[in-house]
């Protein structure tokens, strides 16, 4: 469990010559009792892991799409406690790495060291925060260390180079290249620069880079994978799978983890 098995899964993937691709779903949105069904489906997709979005009221870096989704996960009386709760109780029946994205504030008021406590009893093995800055990190760090949960950081494209580099050397799991200005959501292109910094993050990086914010298809999944080792796609997702269809969700992982697009 955490940090090896997160460290274990995508280096299987890496060595079979695939990208990564970590889909994103909201906990709760479409009930918590579909998330077991959600999480073995994406695994069996071809996901290296799934991000577990914990539904917050104000998610400052989610675009509306995921905004919508974790309004519905409120309304379906979704909590921090019911998802631990959830997660614990089907950890048996999946391997797949489970990585949670959640804000400050929930962990905050649910306790730190209780919410540490809490992943690693339920089987997760990461946590993005991404909301909390690396000078201010050090109030969760210590406690995810003592349970062996990556602490999964985020890196943006409008920093200093050297703090660009700081965060790249201190991320656990994977390194989160935010590939976007702005919130998560669809975009129809990446800008050049992109490339460049995702190369200054490989060669910064322990850990594998995954670039996410913004991507929505194979071509872009692709494109940005030949710079680092894969994207996360949480938008696009959310949104094919409220609509119920799957099968896209299949297809735009399957042909974002091969080494080239396949025709078919």
């Amino acid at each position: 469990m955490g940090k090896e098995r997160i460290n274990q899964c995508f280096n299987e993937k890496l060595e079979a010559g695939h990208n990564l691709f970590v889909p994103y779903i909201m906990a709760g949105d479409g009930g918590l009792d579909i998330l077991e069904e959600r999480i073995n489906f994406l695994a069996q997709s071809g996901a290296a892991a799934i991000e577990l979005g914990i539904p917050f009221s104000d998610p400052v870096a989610d675009g509306p799409t995921i905004q919508a989704a974790g309004t519905r996960a409120l309304k379906n009386g979704t909590s921090l406690g019911a998802v631990f709760k959830t997660v614990a109780a089907i950890k048996e029946n999946h391997s797949v790495p489970i990585i949670l994205m959640t804000y400050i504030n929930p962990i905050f008021t649910y306790g730190i060291e209780r919410f540490a406590k809490d992943c690693a009893n339920a089987g997760v093995d990461g946590v993005i925060i991404p909301d909390l800055p690396m000078e201010e990190e050090g109030m969760v760090a210590s406690s995810l260390t003592e349970n062996d949960i990556a602490f999964i950081r985020l890196v943006a494209m409008t920093s200093p180079t050297e703090r660009i580099v700081a965060i790249a050397k201190r991320s656990e799991g994977f390194l989160y290249a935010v590939s976007v200005l702005g919130t998560t959501g669809a975009r129809k292109a990446h800008s050049n620069d992109v490339k460049a910094y995702l190369k200054i993050l490989k060669e910064h990086s322990s850990v594998p880079v995954l670039a996410g914010f913004g991507v929505s298809s194979v071509e872009q999944a692709q494109d940005l994978s030949t710079n680092c080792d894969g994207v996360i796609v949480g938008s696009k997702i959310v949104e094919l799978l409220h609509e119920g269809k799957d099968a896209e969700v299949r297809k735009l992982i399957q042909g974002s983890v091969m080494e080239e697009v396949s025709s078919s």
